[in-house]
């Protein structure tokens, strides 16, 4: 029984793409255990491009060769008692394609490539609630109110959990609630690169403008934090942001003379 050419074609570009991505990076593993390399994929697509291009010209090569895959493809298409099989080779190739296609437009949850800023450089001003904040000059007017400082934290703390523990946590870690929905994660205030390297002027700026307000550098993630000052007033974030500092142990950065 004559096996037919197009079978043989085709079985020859699958066993070169299985080499392309699984027997080159088996052969690394080899030289060296405990690795397996991964050819990229624009690698793998152009080495399949010059197979490809290989196979059509193998089979056109040849007067005779030509013709007879040419008879297999018209036996393929035309002929009436093999109608099952060829509608099951034309569903299969059309949902290996949808499929191809739904894989290279999905998003990717892995993190980007570009760079991007993780504590980006405020504005020298911005104004919410028509009213306009200096983040050169702006300090926070009750870490100076020392009798009351308790009092005011208490109250940070109060807000704090009506709103932000759901993402932030209620160790102040950003493992809340809704954390894992997020990407990247929420701030870690524990952390020692994050309120402990800021003034209480930026957290207002942050905390009161939310993701909206972050400028392009902070891109290609965006922060999925609230515009707070829809929902909160001046002092009450500033409540909050003396409660991030007293509940850490941080002290907010002395601004620079």
């Amino acid at each position: 029984m004559r096996v037919p050419q197009t079978i043989c074609l085709l079985v020859g570009a699958a066993i070169s793409y299985a080499i392309i991505t699984v027997g080159i990076p088996a052969l690394g593993a080899l030289m060296r255990p405990g690795s397996w390399p991964v050819v990229p994929a624009h690698l793998v697509w152009l080495y399949m491009f010059f197979v490809v291009m290989v196979i059509m010209l193998y089979a056109a090569g040849d007067d005779e060769r030509w013709e007879r895959i040419c008879s297999e493809f018209r036996f393929f298409f035309a002929t009436q008692k093999i109608w099952l099989a060829r509608n099951a080779v034309i569903a299969a190739v059309s949902l290996a394609g949808g499929y191809l296609a739904y894989a290279a437009a999905r998003s990717d949850l892995e993190t980007p490539p570009e760079l991007r800023a993780i504590h980006p450089a405020p504005p020298s001003s911005f104004s919410v609630g028509g009213k306009t904040y200096n983040l050169l000059t702006l300090e926070n007017p009750l870490r100076a109110d020392k009798q009351n400082f308790a009092r005011n934290a208490r109250a940070g703390a109060e807000i704090f959990f009506k709103n932000c523990v759901f993402c932030h946590g209620d160790k102040l870690d950003g493992r809340g609630h809704y954390a894992d929905a997020f990407h990247p994660l929420p701030a870690n205030f524990r952390d020692v690169g994050t309120i402990a390297q800021l003034q209480e002027s930026y957290l207002f700026w942050r905390i009161a403008t939310g993701g909206p307000g972050l400028p392009r550098e902070a891109a290609p993630w965006a922060s999925s934090m609230p515009v707070w000052h829809r929902f909160m007033s001046e002092t009450e974030i500033w409540q909050v942001i003396l409660f991030l500092y007293d509940f850490t142990g941080h002290a907010p950065r002395a601004r620079e003379p």
